[in-house]
């Protein structure tokens, strides 16, 4: 068994305010988990914190660009450089966001060591770029397009690894049924699931089956992004968009459970849970306890 590493990446940067004046609640992520015992359940080892920019968006206004960018590019090299010294040496990284823009910096860390596919759990694909859009703003929104090469070339290129994810080595789980996006997938050759098509074949058998072609052998491995949109809000309203027709828990266990297993998946990151959003802290429980039964050891 590996060693499973806990890293704390408390970045809001990548998303918009709630209000006027305020910030995205998510940052307090990793610490509501952390209170939920999950270090200890785990059995992890301490990684520390990664800590981030201010967010401040300054004079930013629709059409600049990604906000917050300079601050994003900064942050992404910084957890990079965490998350390549543990995958180097062998660990299993599992980091607590966190937006989802905290996933580049996963990404830009696994190319500077090879090439490596990505297993996105997430109910929006979060590949808003500009020539699929006119709102271009928000990274947390638009992390996977950033990855994959899409975008501004201060957050797409840095230290000259574009694209840091090839779109043939994404799939993508979890999206909810008629999403627009599946349009370009289908062009891109990514493989998608919607959360109809995981219930029609069964998100164990999907995931088992996707987990083997990331294991082949022109992959070095690959990592798991988890969005908590992607459950359903009667059971997870504590996201920033919480969109019907999600996964409810045990169908996120059946999804998870075979990509963090695989001997192949070098990390896993968690994001968009906002605490600020859940007063009785029942969607937090349920979250750390998805999280930990799927590496529970049968």
């Amino acid at each position: 068994m590996r060693n499973i590493v806990l890293v704390d990446a408390p970045s809001n940067l990548g998303l918009r305010p709630p209000a006027p004046g305020t910030v995205p609640g998510c940052y307090k992520l990793a610490g509501a988990l952390r209170e939920r015992g999950i270090l200890r359940r785990l059995g992890a080892f301490e990684g520390g914190v990664v800590v981030p920019p201010r967010y401040d968006r300054g004079d930013w206004q629709e059409g600049d660009g990604v906000f917050n960018a300079a601050a994003i590019a900064s942050y992404t090299r910084t957890l990079a450089d965490r998350i390549e010294h543990h995958v180097r040496g062998e660990d299993f990284v599992v980091v607590l966001g966190g937006d989802c823009s905290i996933q580049l910096g996963a990404a830009l860390a696994l190319r500077r060591i090879g090439r490596y596919g990505i297993a996105s759990i997430d109910g929006s694909a979060d590949f808003r770029h500009p020539g699929n859009s006119d709102r271009i703003g928000a990274a947390g929104g638009e992390e996977l397009a950033l990855a994959t090469g899409r975008g501004q070339r201060d957050l797409t290129d840095l230290e000259g690894l574009r694209p840091y994810v090839r779109d043939e080595d994404v799939c993508i789980f979890g999206l909810r049924d008629g999403d627009e996006d599946r349009a370009e997938f289908t062009t891109l050759k990514i493989t998608n699931a919607t959360v109809g098509e995981l219930r029609k074949w069964g998100a164990e058998n999907i995931a088992r089956a996707v987990a083997q072609t990331l294991e082949e052998p022109e992959l070095d491995g690959f990592w798991v992004h988890l969005d908590a949109d992607v459950l359903d809000p009667s059971v997870m309203p504590a996201v920033d968009s919480p969109d019907p027709g999600g996964l409810f828990a045990e169908e996120l266990l059946e999804l998870l459970r075979p990509f963090v297993r695989s001997p192949r998946c070098v990390g896993l990151n968690v994001t968009i849970y906002d605490p600020d959003l859940d007063p009785d802290g029942k969607a937090g429980d349920l979250l750390t306890d998805v999280i930990v039964e799927a590496f529970a050891q049968s």
